[in-house]
């Protein structure tokens, strides 16, 4: 192991304490009891260390060594723990058929609901998701909400884990970038509509075009699951309803691309992304 710069043994065995402790990360309950996540590859380990979450510890090949040197250099100037490990272990703990030359182990994002309360009263603008289970669209999302310059992103509950590996990978290091926050939608979508946010869904019927609709007033943005949309419970608290107008064919967009194509004008009516909300 290296810590600081100092250089120590190989970590080889996949069945070591430590490993077996990384291996659970892999899954929502071994996350859920540590509190902390693993993320995969040189950018995303760039973003970690880049933001107010840094990384416990970063683990990297010894045989690939020379990949992660400049990401190394950077982690123990913080004052991070390099560990090296041997290919078996990386592949035991990793996610991907073909692993990356380093992963981190991170602690779970500290924001909390009242956080985008918040920012909402500063005029923000939050991506709600209620009950997608797509890690690559709950992904998509959230690089989409970082893009326009979102306040955060609200995830109620039977949401795809935030921490699910493929969820993490398909951010491209976004989550780091703003607030991302699990609650319950039927407790904060009457709060913060309490406090002036106006709360706005997407459906076809007693819809406006969402180009008509005003996206300069604080907002949160509901987007329902892939096949249902947004449940009904949900949908009884939108103050307003959006649809997207289409000119082919196609009845319905897939329910990522709907959210970017909503979230993007709601950049444009706010000044084409020449604001950032915090």
């Amino acid at each position: 192991m290296e810590k600081s710069g100092k250089q120590q043994a190989v970590l080889t065995s996949v069945h070591n304490e430590r490993v077996k402790q990384w291996t659970q990360l892999l899954d929502r309950k071994g996350r859920d009891k540590q509190g902390r996540f693993l993320i995969e590859g040189i950018h995303l380990a760039e973003e970690a260390l880049r933001s107010d979450v840094p990384p416990e510890v970063l683990v990297y090949s010894a045989e690939r060594a020379e990949a992660s040197l400049r990401l190394r250099k950077e982690a123990a100037a913080l004052g991070i723990e390099c560990v090296a490990v041997m290919e078996s272990v990386l592949a035991k703990c990793t996610d991907t058929e073909s692993p990356q030359p380093v992963f981190a182990v991170v602690p779970k994002l500290p924001w909390r609901p009242a956080d985008l309360l918040a920012a909402s009263e500063k005029g923000g603008l939050v991506a709600v998701i209620d009950g997608m289970q797509d890690p690559g669209n709950l992904g998509t999302i959230i690089r989409s909400a970082d893009a326009v310059g979102a306040s955060g992103v609200l995830l109620g509950k039977g949401t795809v884990d935030l921490y699910n590996p493929k969820t993490v990978r398909s951010t491209m290091g976004s989550l780091f970038h703003l607030p991302i926050v699990q609650g319950d939608l039927q407790e904060w979508l009457p709060q913060a509509a309490s406090r002036g946010v106006k709360v706005v869904s997407t459906r076809l019927e007693d819809a406006v075009s969402m180009y008509e609709y005003d996206f300069r007033q604080p907002t949160w943005f509901v987007i329902g699951n892939e096949g249902q949309g947004v449940s009904a419970s949900v949908q009884q608290l939108a103050q307003h309803h959006v649809r997207i107008p289409m000119q082919g064919r196609t009845e319905s967009l897939n329910a990522a691309m709907a959210a970017t194509v909503v979230l993007f004008e709601a950049m444009r009516q706010r000044g084409g992304g020449t604001k950032q909300y915090s």
